[in-house]
């Protein structure tokens, strides 16, 4: 068997190739009129430019360049563009209706709408949780029965209330008051009802509190638990200020009971004199003695009408 002639007795069994052998050569093989030695096979690629619309391309001899019709970057002088033949593609090329993204027809962009309302919800929850932060974050009270928040101890009490006209029962919590019938009277102390304005039941109120010695007490009963309280005393001056002195279960306080002209009553009238003075004082649960007496250095000069207790170290 030698090359380019192999005894085939079908087109499909010769060799395409047996041109490339010497003795392929020597039997008559010949290489193919076009394509690439493939037989049957066309030559597709033509340079720029080559092909003429309407007319057949040249073909090369094998082994030869096609002579090209035109120096490079140059038009072709056979040549016409597509759109100028009958049924040739049009010259504008028609672009896609935008749609501004509402979804009808067409590719459109981001929904901004949607984003917007996203947005607003998200700052309306900030906002409600700030407001629900700030209505739950109100202080709580100070329930310690009015405490001060410097609290004085017993060597710092103040009985200076501010002017009232008038000594009306302050009671707090069902604490104890007393009206002047009900103290215990001693030194020359008495209860007399002739001078209007006494606040206490009867308008009766303690006289001859004035001389060294004399008086008052109350033996207080329920006190709840052991603390600070305040009592009150209602009394009158007739123009002046006085002053009296206060102990609590045996022990003289040292601040005095301030018998002032509170109600800037004129001198020698005790019916327009009727106020009210208090003392911080501590007391122990259960039953307490408070006692306000006429002692030497005193100017006790004054009518006492009521007392009552108030929870707490508080003013007037």
């Amino acid at each position: 068997m030698t090359s380019g002639n192999n005894g085939a007795t079908t087109p499909e069994d010769d060799d395409p190739f047996g041109y490339l052998y010497a003795d392929g050569q020597a039997n008559g093989a010949q290489p193919p009129s076009g394509g690439y030695g493939y037989p049957g096979s066309v030559n597709r690629v033509r340079a720029v430019g080559q092909r003429q619309y309407g007319q057949q391309a040249p073909t090369a001899a094998y082994g030869q360049v096609p002579q090209q019709q035109g120096s490079y970057g140059q038009p072709s002088a056979h040549y016409a563009a597509p759109e100028t033949h009958p049924g040739g593609a049009t010259t504008a090329q028609q672009q896609p209706a935008y749609s501004g993204g509402n979804g009808s027809g067409g590719r459109g962009g981001p929904n901004t709408k949607g984003l917007l309302i996203g947005a607003i919800a998200v700052v309306a929850a900030v906002v409600i949780g700030i407001s629900v932060a700030m209505l739950g974050g109100d202080g709580e009270k100070d329930d310690a029965g009015g405490d001060t928040g410097s609290t004085p101890t017993q060597s710092q009490e103040s009985s200076a209330p501010s002017p009232s006209n008038s000594n009306s029962q302050a009671a707090e919590d069902d604490l104890p008051t007393i009206d002047a019938k009900a103290l215990a009277l001693a030194g020359g102390a008495t209860t007399a009802s002739d001078i209007k304005g006494a606040q206490a039941d009867g308008g009766v109120y303690v006289t001859g509190f004035n001389a060294v010695g004399s008086s008052v007490s109350w033996n207080v009963d329920g006190i709840p638990k052991k603390g600070k309280y305040t009592v009150y005393i209602g009394f009158s001056v007739p123009g002046k200020d006085g002053n009296a002195t206060l102990t609590v279960n045996g022990t003289p306080s040292t601040a005095p009971v301030n018998l002032k002209n509170y109600g800037n009553g004129p001198e020698g009238d005790y019916e327009k004199g009727w106020t009210k003075t208090y003392n911080y004082v501590q007391l122990n649960k259960g039953t307490n003695t408070i006692k306000v007496s006429c002692e030497q250095g005193n100017q006790c000069d004054a009518l006492i009408d009521q007392m009552w207790l108030v929870k707490g170290w508080v003013g007037s």
